[in-house]
């Protein structure tokens, strides 16, 4: 079978399967690289973690890297579908313990070390199938219900790998995964229009009377700012209903976790400062912005809780 990967997959693509595995090593070198390379915020995420762990958040990085690009990057749903299980077929192999590629030959030392079941893995390949063949929502009931396998399961790795992730810790995680998925979309309204995809369910469409004919001419009006205006706030909830996590995790993830949600704020708050008009300009967070959530998270975390808002 002919794949096509992006340029940077081509070289531990199934077309060239690696005859024996990649040296321990290396596979941990080429899992810090891809993270650093392709995931802006992961160096800076890095720098407050403990020396010993950030390997561990690079593996589990690099798996989530490469599902995520087979799922979006070869514009063709079938073949991104063959790809998902022949990746899916790697992740059965290291729980074997016959991982080759390089990302599985990291990863395996990190499933081994914090006991981490194949099901988070699995959950997120379950969402990219999804994407390929599912491009609109009719309630948000099913939105969430995406939500669970698309995001969900990131929030739950990061708890094995702070070995904290009783029921309430992953409720609340779930909460704040939940709530930076619906951030992601509503920043990215017109770019998932144009990947042939809306996010924002059916039914409310229909309640504020905002149909798909609008959407395709990228329509601003008073319907769309008050239909994402009510998208914007739920996600809100949603990151706030999870930050009690923050008080609850080993102190050493606190500032991580802080960052995350504190993120997911911003980006609702830039949505909302452009009146809701992403049509026009895609909403972001600007480095000066960055630079004081940290600094803000910081000092609380310094000086008390960081469980509550800024």
């Amino acid at each position: 079978m002919n794949y096509s990967f992006p340029s940077h997959l081509k070289l531990y693509g199934p077309q060239n399967r690696q005859p024996v595995p990649m040296s321990l090593d290396a596979s941990r070198r080429y899992c810090r690289a891809l993270a650093c390379k392709h995931y802006e915020n992961f160096t800076v995420a890095s720098w407050l973690l403990p020396r010993r762990m950030r390997q561990h958040f690079a593996n589990v990085y690099a798996y989530c890297r490469w599902a995520d690009d087979i799922s979006d990057e070869t514009a063709d749903p079938q073949h991104s579908i063959r790809l998902l299980n022949w990746w899916e077929s790697q992740l059965k192999e290291c729980y074997q313990g016959e991982a080759i590629h390089p990302v599985f030959v990291a990863l395996s030392e990190t499933i081994e070390r914090f006991e981490i079941p194949p099901d988070p893995f699995i959950d997120l390949l379950r969402a990219f199938r999804q994407d390929q063949c599912k491009t609109r929502y009719d309630t948000a009931d099913e939105l969430l219900d995406y939500c669970c396998y698309s995001a969900n399961p990131v929030g739950r790795l990061v708890l094995y790998l702070g070995q904290c992730g009783d029921k309430i810790r992953v409720q609340l995680s779930d909460s704040i995964c939940t709530g930076l998925q619906l951030a992601n979309f509503w920043q990215d309204v017109a770019n998932d229009w144009e990947r042939g995809r809306i996010y924002i369910p059916q039914d409310h469409c229909d309640r504020f009377g905002y149909d798909e004919s609008m959407f395709a001419r990228h329509e601003f009006n008073d319907e769309f700012r008050q239909m994402l205006g009510a998208e914007v706030d739920n996600a809100e909830c949603f990151l706030r209903r999870g930050l009690p996590l923050v008080d609850l995790v080993p102190r050493w993830l606190k500032l991580d976790i802080a960052l995350f949600v504190h993120g997911g704020l911003a980006i609702l708050d830039a949505v909302r400062r452009q009146n809701y008009d992403v049509w026009s300009k895609r909403p972001t967070v600007s480095s000066t912005q960055k630079f004081r959530l940290f600094v803000g998270c910081w000092w609380k975390l310094r000086h008390g809780s960081l469980g509550i808002a800024l």
